[in-house]
């Protein structure tokens, strides 16, 4: 497994030494998607050491700053669409020759329930996700005869520093610090975590959704029809 980060190296590095303590093979890799040059090379690493690419799980992300579109600069929408959606792009362009060699390759990208609510405040990110999941469902017609698998899962809140970023922009509330204190009135007694995120892109991968691509499935524990 490829492990991909940018600035949480700690991170990557507590997720490697779990791939490796469960009997894994792992090797973590520095690069901004957002950086053309610094993906690619990442790419030409990671087949170089793995000798193929089978699944690529578009995961970076950042959020914007809880600002009005009235107040917020052309800089910030930039910036989140970098990261958000052309570096998905350009990690997708690069990946995609050593995926189409395999019998199935699988491609999943991290999106957001922002792209459903688009909550005031949030129009940078919102953009992002929105722009990215147009890219996934674009890639799904046109990857299919490939045998690749192009699919998206949206979290709602997810306990994570990002989350905890992210709802401090949101909620103008700059001493939250715990998502857990909002268990209370979360579904299922508690805040998403990030295994749950992960379990659906485990069943995205997995033999059980082989007929299934350019699909979308929002993992909230049913926000979606009820209220927080």
């Amino acid at each position: 497994m490829a492990i991909n980060y940018h600035s949480g190296k700690e991170g990557a590095e507590e997720t490697l030494q779990a791939i490796l303590q469960d009997g894994g093979t792992a090797k973590i890799y520095g690069a901004s998607v957002a950086d053309y040059a610094e993906s690619s090379k990442m790419v030409k690493e990671v087949i170089r050491d793995f000798g193929h690419i089978d699944i690529l799980v578009n995961n970076a992300g950042i959020a914007s700053r809880g600002k009005a579109v009235a107040d917020t600069d052309a800089a910030e929408v930039e910036k989140l669409l970098a990261v958000h959606a052309v570096g998905a792009h350009q990690l997708c362009a690069a990946v995609l020759p050593s995926m189409r060699t395999q019998e199935r390759g699988d491609i999943v990208f991290i999106s957001s329930v922002a792209t459903a609510n688009n909550s005031a405040k949030g129009a940078p990110y919102n953009m992002g996700k929105a722009a990215m999941e147009a890219l996934a469902l674009t890639l799904a017609k046109e990857e299919r005869k490939h045998g690749i698998r192009v699919n998206i899962a949206a979290p709602g809140l997810v306990e994570t520093d990002m989350g905890v970023r992210l709802s401090r922009s949101l909620t103008g509330n700059k001493e939250l610090t715990d998502l857990r204190s909002l268990d209370e009135n979360a579904p299922f007694g508690h805040v998403c975590q990030p295994i749950d995120v992960a379990n659906v892109v485990l069943w995205f991968c997995s033999p059980g959704s082989a007929y299934v691509t350019g699909q979308r499935v929002q993992c909230d524990g049913g926000g979606a029809i009820s209220s927080y």
